[in-house]
């Protein structure tokens, strides 16, 4: 009795923490309520995410504030073609003075990760992410520095410019929890926006916001993901979903278990943020098209015929039967 109460306790600082983000964003961000519960998410399910949107949808506002708001050490790299992996990564310098060589950390070093526009820099460059992603290390020459505990990227890309853009990997998106996108806003919504450019006296300023999460805290919630209680039967219904990725006959290439593990991390976090200890169908159902659909190549006919991995991903998901 007396665990399940402090895990009560747990869960009460956690949604208080979670309401305390959420305002802030608000405050900045005017809707996108469902992109942001997407990012915090993938934040706790400890996941790097990649947000997808047209120019000017807040994509990189959106980054640079969940960033802020968490008290940890950030950093910003604007992806460009002519970018090298050792303006990311870092360089070795000769010391003159110490007759030896020294390590020049790269922007890649940091808590919370900001890489804009990365689908800007070539093929080399985005190589150099590969390691630092799934591993949370970088090997420069023959030496290894590790990342702290909390090391997420948080990704922006455009979709539609084609000019002086490079397609991203399949081995780099899948290390991407997440590919969440965000479109435009309501017409609602974007009255509140020139409400609040005209008036000028709600625009809250990026430098104004402080931090509602330390490191520590953000470390600690990550924890209670242990803590949730998720029914084999529901390991089961996340494994069927890959399946259906791998046999659909519009899908080229299909989910990999990587996918499977992410699936089930994302919706024990979710659950959390719905202030629940228990993961239930439902979930998992919200998580998985975001955990899938950067994962899928679909087959020319598929995309001949007009459909879109999120399309595709939406059905696999409704043939599946939702455990009882």
């Amino acid at each position: 009795m007396e665990e399940n109460r402090e895990q009560r306790t747990d869960l009460a600082l956690f949604s208080e923490k979670m309401q305390a983000l959420r305002r802030q964003i608000a405050a900045v961000v005017v809707g996108q309520e469902k992109v942001v519960d997407l990012v915090l998410t993938a934040i706790l399910a400890n996941g790097h995410v990649l947000i997808e949107g047209v120019p000017g949808v807040a994509k990189t506002l959106l980054a640079r504030l969940v960033a802020r708001l968490i008290d940890a050490e950030f950093s910003r790299v604007q992806f460009t073609p002519d970018l090298m992996p050792s303006d990311v990564l870092g360089t070795t310098v000769f010391n003159m003075k110490t007759n030896d060589f020294d390590f020049h950390k790269g922007p890649i070093f940091a808590d919370i990760v900001l890489v804009d526009e990365i689908n800007r820099a070539p093929a080399k460059t985005q190589a150099a992410l590969f390691e630092v992603m799934e591993e949370r290390q970088v090997s420069i020459d023959g030496t290894t520095y590790h990342m702290g505990e909390l090391y997420t990227i948080l990704a922006t890309q455009n979709p539609v410019e084609q000019e002086g853009t490079y397609k991203l990997p399949e081995a780099q998106l899948d290390r991407f929890i997440m590919k969440i996108t965000i479109g435009y806003p309501s017409l609602e919504e974007e009255v509140n926006i020139l409400e609040r450019h005209h008036a000028n006296a709600d625009l809250v300023k990026l430098e104004d916001v402080s931090p509602v999460v330390t490191r520590e805290e953000l470390l600690s919630l990550r924890k209670l993901l242990n803590e949730v209680f998720v029914d084999p039967t529901l390991l089961r219904y996340i494994a069927l979903i890959v399946q259906q990725t791998r046999t659909s006959k519009a899908v080229y290439l299909g989910a990999s278990p990587r996918a499977s593990v992410a699936m089930l991390q994302a919706s024990k976090a979710y659950a959390l943020l719905q202030g629940r200890d228990f993961v239930a169908p439902e979930d998992i159902k919200f998580v998985a098209p975001y955990v899938l659909q950067h994962r899928l190549m679909l087959t020319a006919e598929a995309e001949m015929e007009g459909y879109t991995p999120v399309k595709v991903t939406q059905r696999l998901i409704d043939k599946v039967e939702v455990p009882k």
